[in-house]
């Protein structure tokens, strides 16, 4: 726990609204349209995500294309799908991939598999709250057995 405070601190992580902490560390300069809803979004953003074990990254779905990146920690169990399928992929150290990608508009929750787990996560057009969406408990309460958890 010392390490996961240490973090929080270096980083100044704050709490995020679906779980675990995030500061964002990185917002393009440049400005496109988002081909989803034609509103002006920064080119890219990334945040650094920090997991503890203890907690969930709730379902959640942002409106454009996220990339994970495990930096540390204990690999990264996350899934995605469009709300009535879903598949779990495992990244992170020990694994065959370190990142992972969740199409725009996708459901997607996640969970460290150890301790905690830090990871990055590059949004492109850029991440703003207007464009990410927590998953309703409606919809939590239809979602397979397997994943309720993360809701």
């Amino acid at each position: 726990m010392d390490h996961i405070k240490a973090l929080i601190e270096h980083y100044a992580l704050e709490p995020h609204p679906e779980g675990g902490y995030f500061a964002q560390v990185y917002r393009g300069h440049g400005q496109v349209t988002s081909p989803v809803h034609g509103e002006v979004r920064a080119s890219a953003t990334h945040i650094y995500f920090l997991l503890p074990g203890n907690e969930k990254s709730r379902f959640h779905r942002v409106l454009h294309d996220e990339l994970w990146q495990v930096y540390e920690g204990a690999p990264l169990r996350l899934v995605r799908g469009d709300g009535t399928q879903f598949e779990a992929l495992v990244i992170g150290p020990g694994c065959p991939d370190h990142f992972a990608v969740v199409e725009g508009g996708q459901w997607q929750g996640a969970e460290s598999t150890g301790a905690y787990t830090l990871c990055g996560c590059t949004v492109a057009p850029g991440f703003e709250f207007d464009d990410f969406t927590l998953m309703t408990s409606d919809m939590a309460a239809r979602l397979p057995k397997a994943w309720r958890h993360l809701a």
